[in-house]
């Protein structure tokens, strides 16, 4: 299963991603943690990233795929991806479409987290609100401004995706404004719907076939037991049938010397 959340910050898309995870035993992939990782290990396009990342510039989409090609060929990715943080642009997108071409996938699905700003902004307000009268500092980054400014470049740069993949049966949208479960929920059942998993069977269900089953064995043994009788009377009706057939043998032997078939056959003539 590969799979790409879209949705602007705040949405939840990282909550819902870990809960993929958990469940489908997937793997989430981050732009951010991928680039440390191959600047870490050395690997020839994480030195071309170091240099450009050292020097304070931004990273060009061709290194961004070039390590995503990489992670995305590793054992622990063959059961799936959710990727986090790529793509954010329409040409990004289009790149991530030619390499998986090239290595023979393709997305399952593009969920969109559709989400109202307003209300994203007034949570932030008041979580601002409840740390500050806790006595505690607010984060920088957890301010309404910020994220007014976030939700500003999401629209400009990464809104457009959503166009794109609808364009290309991709998308998929929740109610990302739904309690987290259903949320969950929600984007499992559509996931079974387009066969990207197999529906899992209720445990109910579960139990009651297997009760079922066991069950099975008694029913069995009971319908044999009942046979029982049935086949002692039918052995003993043939044990007395056979014993008069030998009777009336030796009585025809003893009166006329004709064993019974003859006796039978001739009368069978008269």
């Amino acid at each position: 299963m590969r799979l790409i959340l879209l949705g602007p910050p705040g949405s939840g898309k990282g909550t819902q991603a870990q809960r993929l995870v958990h469940r489908y035993g997937i793997i989430q992939l981050s732009t951010g943690e991928m680039l440390r990782a191959a600047v870490a290990a050395g690997t020839p396009v994480g030195l071309k990233a170091k240099d450009i990342m050292a020097s304070g510039g931004l990273v060009p989409d061709d290194i961004v795929v070039g390590i995503i090609s990489d992670r995305i060929d590793q054992p622990d990715a063959k059961r799936g991806f959710i990727l986090d943080g790529f793509p954010r642009t329409v040409p990004q997108a289009e790149a991530l479409d030619e390499l998986l071409k090239r290595k023979h996938m393709k997305l399952d699905a593009v969920i969109e987290l559709r989400v109202n700003e307003s209300a994203l902004v007034q949570r932030v307000e008041t979580r601002a609100a409840e740390t500050l009268a806790r006595g505690e500092e607010v984060r920088i980054d957890d301010t309404s401004e910020v994220l007014i400014k976030r939700l500003a470049s999401y629209r400009q740069l990464t809104e457009p995706l959503i166009h794109y993949y609808s364009e290309r049966r991709k998308l998929l949208t929740v109610d990302g404004m739904m309690t987290i479960e259903h949320v969950t929920r929600e984007i499992n059942r559509i996931l079974a719907a387009i066969g990207a998993v197999e529906p899992h069977a209720p445990k109910a269900a579960k139990a009651a076939k297997k009760a079922m089953g066991s069950r099975s064995k008694p029913a069995a043994t009971a319908a044999n037991t009942a046979k029982g009788p049935a086949n002692a009377v039918r052995k003993a009706v043939k044990a007395v049938a056979r014993g008069a057939k030998r009777l009336v043998r030796k009585v025809a032997i003893a009166k006329g010397g004709k064993s019974p078939k003859k006796v039978t056959k001739k009368r069978a003539k008269r």
